[in-house]
């Protein structure tokens, strides 16, 4: 009994001395592996180990970077298409004067009349008070001629209401204008018989051969001299060269009507005739066509 015990005790000594070599292996067959690791860790260059780390985020970004994307496409409005138009430069369209002297106002009235077409196709003249001269256009705007002119005696730009029914004696010295604006003219006889360009029919102003009725008027001296100064002496008429008038206003006007364009001399030509500078309007008519038209493609489909 007490030999059996005995070789039961020896036993279990055995046992334990065999687990205990066994867990020390254990623990240095981990404390190896451990120092293996280090050693080739510490074998990688910085590059290599921020590779090895940009390789190992890398499945991480590439997902947060297809979640982007597709959140972006999905966000993202239809792009839009710009319908541009063909910019057409507009040149502006002007009279031709040829080599004729003319004042700033006088080019600048024939000038709007032909861009505008405000003389509906029909032969026009321009009357300059300011330069006692009178320009007669082709339908077209080229000059056909122009010569001084008598005009009133007054300034002023208005007629005096009722003036046309009035005989001549009875017209004060300060009614005697020449009134400004756009007339409708026609060739037709005063009431002497003589063949005039009617310019106001009403107001009883036309433009005829110059009239030497009167001696001491000296209207064909007037006519004659270089200034305009001393063309302010009729009634209300425009007198021109008897040659002007049967050389160049009789053939302009012969079977139409035509458009006379009498300038202010208090007034200004836009505040009259509404015109406009061929120049400045041609540039805004351009710039207008210069900015596209956009329109997005969710409209273009509709």
């Amino acid at each position: 009994m007490t030999a059996n015990r005995k070789k039961i005790g020896l036993r279990l000594l055995a046992a334990l001395r065999h687990q205990r070599r066994a867990s020390v292996r254990s623990v240095v067959a981990i404390t190896a592996k451990g120092l293996c690791f280090g050693l080739l860790a510490a074998s990688f260059t910085p590059q290599q180990a921020a590779a090895a780390d940009d390789a190992a985020q890398w499945p991480n970004l590439s997902r947060l970077s297809s979640a982007h994307e597709g959140s972006a496409h999905e966000g993202a409005a239809a792009p839009s298409t710009i319908e541009t138009q063909p910019v057409v430069t507009h040149l502006p369209k002007r009279a031709n004067f040829k080599l004729e002297r003319a004042s700033h106002e006088a080019r600048h009235v024939a000038d709007w009349v032909v861009d505008s077409g405000d003389n509906r196709s029909l032969p026009f003249a321009i009357v300059d008070k300011t330069d006692a001269k009178v320009f007669v256009f082709d339908a077209d705007g080229r000059l056909r001629g122009a010569a001084p002119a008598l005009l009133g005696l007054a300034r002023g730009d208005d007629a005096i209401p009722g003036i046309g029914d009035r005989p001549l004696s009875r017209i004060r010295p300060e009614e005697r204008t020449t009134p400004a604006g756009r007339f409708v003219a026609a060739l037709d006889r005063n009431f002497r018989g003589k063949e005039v360009l009617w310019v106001d029919y009403d107001g009883a102003v036309s433009l005829h051969p110059v009239a030497s009725t009167s001696p001491k008027e000296r209207r064909l001296e007037r006519l004659a001299t270089p200034t305009p100064l001393d063309n302010r002496i009729s009634y209300g008429c425009i007198n021109v060269p008897a040659k002007f008038f049967v050389n160049v206003v009789h053939p302009a006007f012969t079977g139409t009507n035509g458009i006379v364009y009498v300038l202010p001399e208090i007034k200004s030509a836009h505040e009259v005739f509404a015109s406009y500078d061929v120049e400045e309007h041609a540039q805004l008519q351009t710039a207008s066509q210069a900015v596209p038209a956009q329109v997005t493609s969710e409209a273009a489909r509709h």
